[in-house]
């Protein structure tokens, strides 16, 4: 053999290659004892754990609980990581006069950070998203329907945030919109259309794990798959601040491609084989650009959509929905 062959050989075997990256299944969104949850942190972990989760973040309200405890117990058993965060309770008097509710997750901090405050509603969500990236945090806008407290210009107005929830699982959040107002999924389109690089994430809002109906905010309802190297909270972050997630109310997917000239969807295989899958391709107002029930489903990129983001909805009426993909105009 060639001996500059065998030195490259040698050479390659010599480096360390990097692993590919995994799909990571977590919940960002989730109360316990240390506010108004139904159980203590080391409960709620062990559910999360014991259910299909790799990933929790524990966002009690004004509250940052410290998770070093949990994680050395859960990894030693199996691979799960708890990563400590905050939901940021402020509010502020809305241009009709009414209080609202303005919360805000503050993931992987180690102190709590105090509601900013401000003069109005969108003043108020420009100093609390500023407190939060200030202290180092992934900034994530909760349930913006949730007291019909933030719209379309507050929301685009906001400043640096990198996700918000599109379907939190709360039952007592909006989610859908109504008497005029916009659904939670409308308002995401909205503001990408004005151009507002934002993602969606889907969580449980967790606070109830004794008694399970539809009237309660139970966990297991709404998550996100993080493609990110490691289990850790650097690294789950940092692949959710560049969008390589996806979020889910059921839906699995088996890959995402993301490439110049098409987008790809390839759904996993239910565990009913009669589940059927509708996938809509949707960019810039919220159009509608292809319905496709094939899969994998294809979407071929024209260049005039603004972006394009994918929702694919199953035949039992389960969700998922990927992250928008940003087009160059041509």
């Amino acid at each position: 053999m060639n001996k500059s062959l065998i030195l490259l050989l040698t050479v390659l075997f010599l480096i360390p290659q990097a692993a590919p990256a995994e799909w990571y299944k977590g919940n960002t969104h989730t109360h316990t004892v240390n506010s108004d949850g139904g159980a203590a942190p080391d409960e709620v972990a062990r559910w999360y754990k014991e259910n299909g989760y790799q990933f929790l973040v524990i966002t009690d309200h004004d509250f940052v609980t410290n998770v070093d405890g949990l994680n050395s117990i859960l990894a030693a058993e199996e691979k799960f990581l708890v990563i400590p965060g905050e939901e940021v309770s402020d509010g502020a008097v809305a241009k009709d006069g009414r209080d609202v509710p303005i919360h805000l997750n503050a993931i992987n901090i180690r102190k709590t950070i105090p509601a900013a405050g401000g003069k109005g509603v969108t003043e108020t969500l420009q100093a609390d998203v500023r407190a939060i990236n200030a202290a180092g945090g992934l900034c994530q806008i909760n349930h913006p329907n949730f007291g019909w407290a933030l719209g379309v210009e507050d929301m685009a107005a906001a400043g640096d945030y990198k996700i918000f929830e599109i379907a939190n699982a709360h039952p007592y959040v909006n989610n859908a919109g109504g008497g005029g107002m916009i659904s939670t999924e409308a308002l995401w389109d909205s503001l990408l259309t004005r151009g507002k690089k934002v993602f969606g994430v889907a969580s449980d809002d967790a606070h109830g794990y004794r008694i399970f109906n539809e009237r309660q905010a139970n966990p297991g309802r709404a998550w996100v798959w993080v493609k990110a190297d490691r289990l850790a909270a650097e690294d789950i972050v940092s692949a959710m601040s560049r969008g390589d997630f996806y979020c889910s109310t059921g839906v699995t997917l088996k890959d995402i491609k993301a490439e110049e000239k098409a987008l790809t969807v390839e759904i996993a295989a239910s565990a009913r084989g009669d589940v059927k899958y509708t996938v809509y391709f949707i960019g810039r107002g919220g159009k509608v650009l292809s319905t496709v029930y094939d899969n994998p489903a294809v979407y071929k990129i024209t260049g005039k959509e603004g972006y394009v983001r994918a929702k694919v909805v199953d035949s039992n009426g389960l969700i998922a929905w990927i992250q928008p993909l940003f087009i160059r105009e041509k």
